[in-house]
């Protein structure tokens, strides 16, 4: 309810805010983050990197991408074109008789393939039941 001033002639309203709660406020609140701010501990993500496998495959089989979203399996010197459809049997097919985990397929795609395609092949292979997949990336050498 605003203030009624009795100066001069008449009953006036005084149309001004008290600021001095609110400044005592933000004062209490700084001081409360001052305090607590060095109690607080940062988070640690481990975040994975590359070169951590347990051990080394006893192969490779690759699956190419090419620019025009084409599959490619190469498995040692055989180079076969495949559908999308097919990569799962045939990978898990290449996989058959070796001991779970000894024939890593890694991904390649062309830098200009969209996303969605390389999630794609990923999603085929783990529908399939591939174990260790992985992606090839391109390592660039330092300034």
């Amino acid at each position: 309810m605003p203030q009624v001033s009795h100066r001069g002639r008449g009953r006036r309203t005084i149309n001004e805010i008290n600021m001095v709660p609110f400044i005592d406020v933000m004062l209490v609140l700084l001081i409360i983050f001052m305090v607590t701010a060095p109690l607080i501990t940062p988070s640690l993500i481990d975040l994975p990197s590359v070169g951590k496998a347990s051990r080394k495959p006893d192969r490779v089989i690759e699956v190419l991408i090419g620019k025009d979203e084409r599959l490619e399996l190469k498995n040692g010197d055989k180079t076969l074109a495949m559908t999308l459809k097919d990569i799962g049997p045939s990978v898990k097919q290449a996989q058959a008789g070796q001991p779970p985990g000894s024939v890593a397929v890694v991904i390649s795609a062309d830098r200009n393939v969209k996303y969605e395609a390389v999630v794609k092949v990923m999603d085929t292979l783990k529908r399939a039941e591939v174990d260790r997949v992985g992606l090839s990336v391109l390592t660039t050498p330092g300034p």
